[in-house]
């Protein structure tokens, strides 16, 4: 699995859910340097996976250009879109904690169950009125999500549509969000609902999952160096705090400047 590179919108530090913005320069060389590595490690892929949205799709590109796969089979769905972030997208995330608190940006950001508040049906940005998805029922489509909500969304197509291949493929790739495979990530690890608000999925290391011959999850790991991963990590779970108190935090004895 692989959380795509860094997108405008991730630089800015803003809302993106379903809204359609592009990689950054960073983004296309972390999705560079993602393909370099899982080459390096040695993966072949039988089949790749993305959403409808571009900055998943262009990481997955450059992924397989630079593994010289560009000619296996790709799927893309909406079930695998980010997490709808409603009503907040495009907003940045540190000055709606100054306007609503960082507690409730957290809720927000990582709650499993407490969605934003939602888009209207009139808002421009309800994707009912998006062309990609005119051939999903309008009832299907969100206008906010939960964590939970988001998992709802995922999972009929990670069991009906990706894991069943793995019974046909050595080896599938996965490149989707942050709260997407977050989602498939609680299913098959059975974390409970507060273990999974904890996990931070950094843009562009390569999550593996090693399944058994039985399809029983054997072991999983980042590809990376760890000590890089957890910096990236911090950095994400990061973004929802006060600029003020970030920048108190870094200032901090012990903390790097």
């Amino acid at each position: 699995m692989l959380r795509h590179g860094e997108s405008i919108w991730n630089k800015e530090n803003r809302f993106t859910g379903w809204t359609d913005v592009d990689l950054t320069e960073k983004g296309e060389e972390e999705a560079a340097r993602a393909g370099d590595l899982l080459k390096e490690s040695g993966f072949q892929f039988d089949m790749a996976y993305t959403s409808y949205l571009k900055r998943a799709v262009k990481t997955l590109d450059k992924v397989l250009d630079r593994m010289n796969e560009d000619w296996i089979p790709v799927r893309k769905s909406w079930r695998l879109n980010e997490k709808h972030y409603g009503a907040l997208q495009g907003l940045n995330k540190s000055e709606t904690a100054e306007e609503y608190g960082e507690e409730q940006v957290r809720l927000w950001r990582r709650s499993y169950d407490v969605a934003p508040p939602a888009l209207g049906e009139d808002d421009p940005r309800n994707p009912v009125f998006d062309v990609r998805y005119r051939e999903v029922p309008a009832s299907e489509l969100p206008r906010t999500e939960s964590l939970k909500d988001t998992v709802r969304r995922i999972l009929p197509y990670w069991k009906e549509t990706i894991f069943p291949s793995l019974e046909a493929s050595d080896q599938l790739l996965v490149v989707a969000h942050g709260n997407s495979l977050r989602g498939i990530v609680k299913y098959l690890k059975r974390l409970s609902d507060e273990e999974i608000v904890k996990l931070n999925l950094p843009t562009g290391i390569p999550y593996v999952f090693e399944f058994d011959d039985h399809l029983k999850l054997r072991k999983d790991y980042f590809l990376g160096d760890p000590e890089e991963i957890r910096q990236l990590m911090d950095a994400v779970a990061n973004q929802g705090k006060k600029q003020t108190l970030v920048a108190e935090e870094a200032a901090m004895p012990g903390k790097e400047q």
